[in-house]
């Protein structure tokens, strides 16, 4: 067996590359941890805009109190759900690119120690960085959308304060002639 060969053999089944790949493994893990609770924001948001529908349907058919109050109301809360989707969307495209960036920065580490130098090293450094920035990117856009969230449930709470005046109002007001 030549020295080059002997010399692969041993890299390839040094426990250095496994050991030099678990950072990037438990990025990844994250990173898919984050994706499926941010899918299940979404699917929330799919099931209020659908309950919304539902709201809207039954004061077209006159079916519902206060109609022009309700869709005043449900027009705010449509264009809430509407901005919390798109930034749910972007934070899924910035947790798959992470997600890829780290998957990367793994298989780069594990060529690096079987095959490359003290001089390339910085290669599989640079792509998990770069995972890092679109995971905070990610981050970043889940806390901004989370506002919006706690916005949606402000305004559902002041409508249903306006409702219980509103039933007050009904029961203390004296019966019609």
């Amino acid at each position: 067996m030549a020295i080059v060969e002997k010399e692969l053999l041993e890299a390839l089944s040094s426990s250095s590359i496994l050991t030099s790949m678990i950072t990037p493994a438990v990025l990844i893990s994250a990173c898919g941890t984050l994706i499926f609770s941010t899918s299940a924001r979404l699917g929330r948001i799919f099931d209020r805009v659908n309950v919304m529908k539902g709201e809207v349907e039954a004061i077209i058919t006159g079916k519902i109190s206060y109609p022009e109050e309700r869709m005043e109301h449900l027009r705010g809360q449509i264009e809430l759900q509407r901005r919390r989707a798109q930034l749910i969307q972007k934070a899924m495209v910035a947790l798959y690119s992470a997600t890829l960036f780290f998957v990367t920065s793994s298989l780069a580490i594990a060529v690096n120690v079987a095959y490359g130098n003290s001089y390339q090293a910085w290669i599989p450094t640079l792509i998990a960085l770069s995972g890092g920035l679109f995971l905070f990117v990610a981050s970043a856009l889940l806390l901004y959308e989370s506002r919006f969230n706690l916005r949606f449930v402000y305004r559902s709470i002041d409508f249903i304060e306006f409702l219980e005046k509103k039933a007050e109002e009904y029961k203390t007001a004296p019966p019609p002639l």
